[in-house]
């Protein structure tokens, strides 16, 4: 006897506060027919592993069952992992539906692997534009002798101010009142000024 393709919803919201439930997202699913539904609250910067519901779906769906969603982003924390996990359900035969209308890979048929494709192009695209522009911000910084650390230099008068200020006895947050600084930066002239200090280089 052949098996019933199955239709399965996942649910997911990052907190659990304010009005920010998985209820919403449940009542769309039932409502668009899923047969089961798997729903959590977790922070959108946990692994899939650490998403115990989301393994639990995966894990469930078989060749020619669908999984909906209510939006693309409930299948992972970067546009990479979506798209990665995109590309893994057309390979395993899964139909993807997002409930926002993006997604039907169903309804697309043999046209399915062509967005998968243009998304994938995509992300590399992105990816590739990143990477030139951060090459060509330190290759800029590189000629006209800026800092490739990424972050300005304290000036020497502010750093002997702090130094000053700390062996008058102030504290760290009397002396980011008085010069303005980060409270990480100004540890950061202490502890460098304390190595010195001891002959640590």
């Amino acid at each position: 006897m052949k098996q019933m393709n199955k239709v399965i919803g996942y649910a997911r919201v990052s907190s659990a506060k304010g009005t920010q439930t998985v209820d919403a997202q449940v009542e769309k699913l039932k409502e668009s027919g899923c047969d089961l539904i798997f729903s959590e609250t977790v922070s959108t910067r946990k692994i899939e592993q650490e998403r115990p519901e989301l393994m639990k779906c995966l894990a469930s769906l078989r060749k020619g069952d669908t999984l909906k969603i209510s939006t693309l982003a409930r299948l992972g924390r970067t546009q990479r992992e979506v798209i990665n996990r995109l590309n893994d359900l057309q390979a395993e035969g899964i139909n993807l539906v997002t409930l926002d209308g993006l997604v039907n890979t169903e309804a697309l048929g043999k046209f399915a692997p062509i967005l998968i494709g243009l998304l994938t192009g995509l992300n590399e695209v992105e990816r590739d534009l990143i990477q030139e522009r951060v090459n060509a911000s330190v290759e800029h910084r590189r000629k006209t002798g800026g800092d490739l650390g990424g972050r300005p230099k304290t000036s020497d008068k502010k750093e002997k101010l702090v130094i000053r200020l700390r062996e008058d006895g102030d504290s760290y947050r009397e002396i980011r009142e008085q010069t303005g600084l980060g409270l990480a930066t100004i540890r950061r002239i202490i502890a460098d000024n304390e190595k010195v200090e001891v002959g640590i280089t």
